[in-house]
Formats: C-alpha cells, sequence, structure tokens
C-alpha cells in the first residue's frame, strides 16, 4: 500500500491550514445561536430522563399476578432489549418510591404508532408496591419513570442459538418477552427452552401466555416444573441437575431469574455441571423479604433500631432505621427522594458516602468498584445499617 503526500512544507504545515480555517468558520458563523445536537436529541430518545406512561389495560394473568399495558404519552419508546426493565417513580403517601420491573413484552410489541410495552406484578403476599399497583393503578392511570435499564438480556455475540431459560415465579417475565420477540421479532434463529418452577397450575404467571407462543413456535419450549400439585402430569417437584441436563440440547447458553433461594440451588447445578460463566448468566438477585436468609447475616440485626443522619448538601436530617431493611427504604419512608433503579446493588444510582458507622452489605448484591469499598461508598438499596450512621446522599 502506497501513500500520498502534497510535499514536506504541505504536510507538516496542515495544522496551520486547519487552524486558519477554523477561524475563517468563526468570522463567518451567524450571531445568532443554532441550540440543535443531533447527538443530544438522539440520546435523549435512547435514554429518556423522563417519561409519562398511560395505562392502557390491567388484565389478570394468574390469581395473584396482573399484566399492566402502557403507552408513552408523547408516543415514543425507547429501544429495548428483551430482559431490560422500567423504573417507576411512585408517590405513596409521604413517601417517595422508584420502583424496576421487567418489560414483560417483547421489543416488537413497542413498534409503531399503536406501540406499547407491558410488565407483570405479581401479589402473592402483602407488599407496598404491588398492593398499590393492584389497588390504584387502572385504565387511564398516569405514571412517570424511565427506561430502559439493565444488561440481562440475548447477546449473539456472546450467547449460543440453544438457549435454556431458568425462571422461578415472576422471574418468567424476561423470558416471556425473549419468547415473544423470537416468535413474532428480530430473534427467529434463537432456540429457547424455558425450565418454569411454580407451585400449582392453577397460579402459573403468563402461563395461558406462554403455551400460546408455543403453540406458534417451534423454536420455543416451555417445560412447567411444579412443586405443590399432585394432580400436575408434567415435571414434578424442583428443578434438579437432572432435569436441567434432560432439557440442555447442545451447546446451550444458561439464563436464569427468579428467587434467592432457587438460584442458590441452580448456582450449585451450573458448578457441578462445569459450566463457565460465559455460559451461565442471571439477573440481578432481589432481596430476600426475610433478611435473616441472607448468607452471613448478622445475627439479632432485624430486631434493632438505629438513628442515621443523612447529610444532602448543608442540611441533615435524622431518621430512624430499622435493621431489617436496606437504608434506601428507610430514606424513602422518611419521604428523603434516593435515586435507585435496579433495587439489588448493580447499577449504582443510588451510590452514597458512609461518613461514620457500620453496615452490612450482602455478597451476592455487592456490585461496587473496589475503589468504593476502599473509601467507604455504599448502594443504600442493598446495605443494611449495623450501627447508627451518619451518610451523605446526593440532592435530588
Amino acid at each position: 500500500m502506497s501513500i500520498k503526500v502534497k510535499g514536506f512544507l504541505k504536510d507538516v504545515g496542515g495544522a496551520s491550514r486547519v487552524t486558519a480555517a477554523r477561524k475563517n468558520s468563526f468570522a463567518n458563523a451567524s450571531n445568532v445561536p443554532d441550540p440543535k445536537d443531533p447527538i443530544r436529541e438522539l440520546a435523549d430518545k435512547l435514554h429518556p430522563a423522563k417519561m409519562e406512561f398511560i395505562v392502557e389495560s390491567v388484565r389478570d394473568t394468574s390469581p395473584t399476578a396482573k399484566v399492566f399495558r402502557m403507552k408513552s404519552a408523547d408516543g415514543h419508546i425507547p429501544v429495548f432489549q428483551a430482559g431490560q426493565y422500567v423504573n417507576f417513580r411512585l408517590q405513596i403517601g409521604d413517601s417517595n418510591l422508584t420502583r424496576p420491573y421487567t418489560i414483560s413484552s417483547a421489543p416488537c410489541d413497542a413498534l409503531g404508532e399503536d406501540g406499547y410495552f407491558e410488565v407483570t406484578i405479581r401479589r402473592n403476599r402483602p407488599y407496598l408496591v404491588p398492593d398499590w399497583f393492584f389497588e390504584n393503578v387502572k385504565e387511564g392511570t398516569h405514571l412517570t419513570g424511565n427506561m430502559p435499564f439493565g444488561t440481562f438480556y440475548y447477546e449473539p455475540l456472546r450467547d449460543s442459538k440453544n438457549v435454556v431459560a431458568m425462571a422461578g415465579g415472576s422471574g418468567i417475565t424476561p423470558f416471556h418477552s425473549l419468547a415473544r420477540e423470537i416468535a413474532y421479532g428480530k430473534l427467529s434463529d434463537v432456540h429457547l427452552t424455558i425450565l418454569y418452577g411454580s407451585v400449582h397450575h392453577n397460579d402459573i404467571i403468563l402461563g395461558a401466555e406462554l403455551a400460546a407462543i408455543e403453540k406458534d413456535c417451534p423454536n420455543v419450549k416451555i417445560v412447567n416444573v411444579l412443586s405443590g400439585d399432585n394432580e400436575w402430569e408434567g415435571e414434578k417437584g424442583f428443578l434438579t441437575r437432572e432435569l436441567i441436563e434432560k432439557y440442555a440440547g447442545e451447546d446451550p447458553t444458561y439464563m436464569f431469574c427468579g428467587p434467592l433461594a432457587m438460584f442458590t440451588m441452580v448456582d450449585g447445578f451450573m458448578k457441578e455441571m462445569g459450566i463457565t460463566c460465559r455460559r451461565f448468566r442471571h439477573d440481578v438477585l432481589n432481596q430476600p423479604v426475610d433478611s435473616t436468609r441472607i448468607p452471613n447475616w448478622p445475627a439479632g440485626n432485624e430486631a434493632k433500631t438505629f438513628k442515621i443522619t443523612v447529610v444532602r448538601g448543608i442540611d441533615e436530617t435524622v431518621i430512624d432505621a430499622s435493621g431489617n431493611e436496606p437504608i434506601a427504604v428507610a430514606l424513602e419512608r422518611a419521604g428523603i427522594p434516593v435515586d435507585t433503579h435496579c433495587r439489588c446493588g448493580e447499577c449504582g444510582y443510588c451510590r452514597s458516602k458512609l461518613l461514620s458507622g457500620n453496615v452490612f452489605v450482602p455478597a451476592f448484591g455487592d456490585g461496587r468498584r473496589m475503589m468504593d469499598k476502599e473509601f467507604g461508598w455504599f448502594h443504600a438499596c442493598v446495605t443494611y445499617p449495623t450501627s447508627d450512621l451518619t451518610i451523605k446522599v446526593n440532592i435530588m
């Protein structure tokens, strides 16, 4: 290959010519500023800072779960991947809350003028936000939030064409989205097998929807595994290594979404089977309702109450905090805004500074950088107080 040059003096003098051209452009430019920034506009479309959603419909998908279909108030739904989530900003009583919910519809459903997205919320025990959704969110309700977030989605450069998904309870939502995208969207060359653990056949979340997809698409297979239904004629009990290997197929990528107890078992099976990290991917893990089930939990902390001094700029506020709940929950209860997204320690939006005191961070929810650990930063959504604290949080 040859490089054509204009000559030594012309080449080395190129910088001065560019500088002169810039000065000439500035001299001839309009005095009226042009605020248009196409890169900023594209970024805002892909990652809107704030969106308004309108609930289009609400339907039951099981005795304990509802599907909320939503449209964007301005008609624009940003591009997302099957498995990503939307973050809602809610005012419930005196509390300012943010809550993430995986998008259970497919990316292809969001396209066009009539595009929509859905979230599927389960209410199998009394819990603040699901209770509020079930009792207050109806057709026509307006909600605010933003999207999309999360890294738990199929990546063709990394994942194989054979995906074995393992889910429990409401952990089925990202895989329902993936199944719809395979059946009706752009991933038609991917084969998906879903091993889905439920208790009873009458309470399989999105069960009818998954069965319809399986009927229409030969690349999607649903295997329901029921742990408390003697009448069930299919797979029974809990997910086991033998069951996983039975349906694995050739060169699979394993994906998991479900409760911590189920993950602990599945993670053990993956290690026994010699599955590499590249071939086993899991969604962020929710903190269990019973904090004492967290590995290495400080004994007795769940029964204690602490004082937290919250520093925001020059203001200081003292609040009560239970040793049984993450610091972010205490802040929300006190009406102090805290910007959480994943609620599982991964994203870092609620990154805060520990000025004094002691905290407990579960190993499975510790998404901090090493430097943050060394210098006393923590993610409030997964950090529990173990003494009185002084912390510094971002002003919102």
